[in-house]
């Protein structure tokens, strides 16, 4: 697990309260707090953030929490980011019946026995322990059989580790995942990293640009869709290094044949 990413600007809030929270939403009880982002706070203890009864989404991506046991009584929490945190057990999630997307990517989740009490959680159709794009990862995810393990255990999931598994699209995923893998293979020539200081980009590097919001919802979308953006730049920039290489390749085939006379 890499280091802390979104650190946020607030001085270091170890333990949430009440204070933090009112003064972060503007709301004046707790348990009209529908959405919070606590994101990279060097938080540890959760304090009372379950007496936001009424939480829907929660992002508590960045800290230092280990113990999840003030969640349990969010029973409306739909959609909860954990990432880049000290995570050992989600036992305390069992009782979240309501969770549909879950990250907990970047974390000491060990085994997949540790993954059985969300079996409870019937409506979870996401859910994310690995994340290529910030080198975040589990030591659960280097079991050979991980994958497969997994989505036995979750037979109603739609969405593993941002591949989509079932459903409309799932053969598009694994149709651009293979070529990911063709395109990584082409990179490298005896082992070795090919680079190409010729390849031009495909378009201008402020076509990727989107304007922020202030609107926390809105601007947690965009965050979200900017790190999809950042998993295409990286697949333009190898398929650029291969169809350059595939041309020069080419070129020299054509180039007539030298015959010593």
């Amino acid at each position: 697990m890499d280091g802390k990413r979104d650190k946020e600007p607030d001085t270091d809030c170890e333990r949430i309260t009440a204070v933090l929270l009112k003064s972060r939403t503007g709301e004046f009880d707790l348990e009209s707090i529908l959405f919070l982002k606590l994101r990279g706070l060097g938080t540890h203890d959760l304090g009372c953030i379950g007496e936001c009864m009424n939480l829907e989404r929660l992002d508590l991506s960045g800290n230092s929490i280990s113990n999840l046991a003030p969640l349990a009584s969010l029973r409306y929490l739909a959609v909860l980011n954990l990432s880049s945190n000290k995570i050992s057990s989600l036992e305390p999630l069992r009782s979240c019946e309501n969770i549909q997307n879950l990250n907990v990517a970047g974390n000491l989740i060990s085994s997949a026995e540790s993954l059985h009490c969300l079996q409870s959680v019937k409506k979870l159709e996401n859910i994310r322990l690995k994340d290529n794009t910030y080198n975040y990862t589990n030591p659960v995810c280097r079991c050979a059989s991980y994958r497969t393990v997994v989505l036995e255990m979750f037979p109603n999931i739609k969405v593993l580790d941002g591949e989509r598994v079932v459903g409309r699209g799932s053969d598009l995923y694994q149709l651009c995942k293979d070529i990911d893998d063709t395109i990584k293979a082409g990179l490298y020539k005896n082992g070795q990293l090919v680079e190409h200081s010729d390849c031009k980009p495909w378009v201008e590097d402020s076509y990727w640009e989107i304007k922020r919001s202030n609107n926390a919802i809105i601007e947690e979308a965009y965050k979200q869709f900017n790190d999809v953006l950042h998993e295409c730049r990286l697949l333009n920039n190898r398929a650029t290094h291969v169809i350059s290489q595939t041309e020069r390749s080419m070129s020299l085939k054509k180039q007539p044949k030298q015959y010593a006379i």
